[in-house]
């Protein structure tokens, strides 16, 4: 849904990755944008460059924190250290939200640097639900948390990737991070249907959605952010914008970067299924049931 607690009460529109390849346009040509997303660790330093264009682009845009380290799903506790950098960066930019990964990546203080897939287990749901707590109870801000996309699955699982999620917000009381591209390139690699995943989360916890491009190879799907957004992503973004209502949308084009023009035309796609969404009188987002233990 548009303005909710779980993305400030705020009703932004169409989004962009904040690349350095497009410093330079943006800083001088100054293009009409909604709001950038930025990478928090990228600006997490005390000084230099990062931060000299971070406050040129927070003179003139609204910027939304996207993290990639939190790791939710590690079994330690959150990185305090990493937290007081975090909270400050989040003073400077005033972002009204901030959004992780539903993942894990860390032992013992060692950091593998990737977003590892979760076994979808009750244990695990109410840990990684324990720290979103703690983080947001820190960072004083909301937090969404982001489906990852996998490509691999564990047996001691006891619920589907969605009802996992489903179970780890509401027992967080945090937001989503719906990643449709995300969604399908899983349904691709794990053999289940899409829709089934975006007609059984929270739509009413929906803070914002991602869209992106992936590359097909012979016996998997992989999430590249390196060119266009699919038809079929396209078709599972409209579908979970008429259920969730319109949200702050973003576009993640990360490798093989083209021009600032072709990454803004292609996010602007949004626009026509944002039109028909609002147009079929979208109801209010209802909620799910959660996931039972056995």
């Amino acid at each position: 849904m548009p303005a909710n607690p779980h993305n400030g009460y705020t009703d932004y529109g169409i989004g962009l990755g904040l690349r350095v390849p497009h410093y330079d346009h943006i800083l001088a040509e100054k293009p009409t944008v909604d709001w950038f997303e930025i990478i928090s660790e990228t600006f997490m330093v005390d000084g230099g460059r990062p931060l000299e264009v971070l406050d040129r682009i927070l003179a003139q845009y609204r910027v939304v924190q996207h993290g990639v380290s939190l790791y939710f799903g590690s079994a330690d506790d959150p990185d305090r250290a990493h937290l007081k950098k975090l909270k400050a960066l989040t003073k400077r930019t005033r972002t009204p939200w901030l959004s992780d990964h539903l993942c894990w990546g860390s032992v013992d203080g060692t950091y593998s640097h990737d977003l590892l897939p979760m076994p979808y287990t009750f244990a695990a749901a109410k840990r990684t639900a324990e720290k979103i707590r703690m983080v947001r109870d820190y960072l004083e801000l909301p937090i969404a948390v982001e489906n990852v996309s996998s490509y691999t699955e564990f047996h001691v699982s006891e619920m589907t990737e969605w009802e996992f999620l489903t179970e780890v917000v509401e027992l967080a009381d945090c937001g989503i991070l719906l990643d449709v591209n995300n969604i399908y390139v899983s349904s691709k690699n794990h053999s289940f249907d899409p829709y089934d995943y975006v007609n059984n989360v929270p739509h009413h916890r929906v803070a914002q959605m991602h869209i992106a491009g992936h590359t097909k190879f012979e016996k998997y799907i992989l999430d590249t952010h390196d060119h266009p957004v699919l038809d079929p992503v396209w078709k599972l973004y409209a579908h979970a914008t008429k259920l969730c209502g319109v949200t702050a949308t973003l576009l993640e084009w990360d490798d093989k970067i083209p021009s600032f023009q072709e990454v803004h035309d292609e996010a602007l796609k949004a626009n026509q299924f944002i039109a028909e969404a609002r147009a079929a009188k979208i109801p209010a987002p209802q909620r799910v049931s959660r996931a039972k233990a056995k």
